[in-house]
């Protein structure tokens, strides 16, 4: 184990990985955040090694706390490639724009990546039953490991969870309950707790406060991204934004290759959230106390429903992160977002849905506000398959024509719904 310590990020108080740790008996609030002992981890991480590792998530065992390759739940996560986008960075006017395509993995977002570490944890501590509070990325995520683990998955989704998402939780065999949303307070975390706390479930969301184990998987983006530069530092990363969970994954994976001197800086993080729910971004605008930051104080009202977080459990270190890396938040409209879906999918071939094309939608903005300079190296986190919300995408998207199979219907088809040839 290369653990040297587990830290409550508001009282202090420590654990011991034996203890099973979870949620800090002290403070409700308290993530517990995980150290590592650098100067042990790069005896045996070092880049010649590394370059002689599968190309996964699980090249980085070190700097990630499942204590032995015995516990690790894998469906091939990680590993997803770092694409330039000439033809989008020319509309843009960039020159060094690439995306990060995490709908690569295996369930079509990042959060394979922090279900994997959440589940193998899950196995080393001996749990048989989780529960998770989200709107379906993460759920489905958790159902597909927990399914490979042996493990049962309760899920408590919104109760206007994307159909698709849905279908894919059922199909994992999860046990999915919808919980309706008429106030501002998430009422599928409220369900989670009773859950974790009344049932003994083994807690597994998207962010950091309930489960201090996921929010490591995440950061093997930045690890990634670092090596795929070849061991360069980009300028600014643009991150879709709700829970800060992602957010606070990213900033610990450039700062953990920073420990070892893989690198000597961090790049600057943006934080892209919606217009209908964007907490994190409001506290950076008024220069908050990171341990302060104010819940949203109405049920979201976007179509990026992965941002739907209307209390950015892990925004004390996201925010931390904006402001030590010289970062921002950006607030985007879901107009712009759809704007940002038809470029990923059009010019560049990578179809998202709307949380996953948050963040061009943020670089879009921020390019227009010219905080982004045409030199820079710019990545964009693709964060969720367009399949995902399959129901969105039918409402952006027009019919296609229906002919019979005549020549000059053909032509006038054409010619009246696209132009001609």
């Amino acid at each position: 184990m290369y653990i040297e310590k587990i830290e409550c990020s508001r009282c202090g108080r420590r654990y011991r990985l034996e203890e099973k740790p979870l949620l800090c008996v002290n403070n409700d609030l308290g993530r517990l955040d995980i150290y590592y002992n650098y100067e042990e981890v790069g005896k045996s991480l070092t880049k010649e090694t590394l370059s002689r590792r599968p190309f996964n998530m699980w090249r980085y065992l070190e700097l990630l706390p499942v204590p032995s390759p015995e516990y690790i739940v894998s469906l091939g996560e990680g590993g997803t490639p770092l694409l330039k986008a000439s033809r989008l960075g020319e509309k843009l006017g960039l020159k060094n724009l690439y995306l990060k395509d995490e709908t690569r993995n295996p369930t079509g977002s990042f959060k394979d990546r922090a279900m994997s570490v959440s589940i193998s944890m899950a196995k080393y501590f001996g749990f048989k039953k989780a529960v998770i509070a989200s709107s379906g990325n993460a759920a489905a995520s958790l159902a597909a490991y927990g399914a490979k683990a042996g493990i049962e998955v309760y899920a408590l989704v919104p109760h206007f969870a994307a159909r698709g998402k849905i279908s894919q939780l059922l199909m994992y065999g999860a046990k999915v309950i919808r919980v309706r949303w008429v106030e501002a307070e998430d009422p599928t975390v409220k369900m989670m707790r009773i859950l974790y706390e009344k049932y003994g479930f083994y807690p597994s969301p998207s962010f950091g406060v309930f489960n201090p184990y996921q929010v490591e998987g995440p950061k093997t983006i930045s690890m990634e991204i670092i090596e795929q530069l070849d061991w360069s530092i980009p300028d600014q990363v643009f991150v879709p934004t709700g829970a800060a969970s992602l957010l606070t994954g990213v900033y610990k994976g450039f700062r953990d290759f920073k420990n070892l001197g893989f690198t000597h800086s961090i790049p600057k993080l943006v934080a892209v959230q919606p217009e209908g729910n964007h907490p994190l971004a409001r506290a950076w605008m008024q220069r908050a106390d990171p341990f302060n930051i104010k819940p949203w104080e109405k049920p979201p009202e976007t179509i990026a429903t992965g941002l739907e977080d209307t209390y950015p459990w892990d925004g004390d270190m996201g925010l931390k992160a904006l402001y030590e890396t010289n970062g921002y938040g950006v607030v985007v409209s879901d107009e712009e977002i759809v704007y940002a879906m038809k470029l990923l999918a059009s010019l560049e071939g990578v179809f998202a849905e709307p949380s996953g094309a948050a963040g061009l939608a943020g670089l879009i903005k921020a390019v227009e506000d010219k905080q982004v300079d045409r030199d820079e190296v710019v990545i964009v986190l693709v964060t969720g398959h367009g399949l995902k919300d399959i129901d969105i995408v039918t409402k952006i998207t027009s019919e296609p024509p229906i002919i019979n199979p005549v020549e000059s219907e053909l032509v006038e088809a054409v010619k009246s719904h696209y132009g001609g040839f």
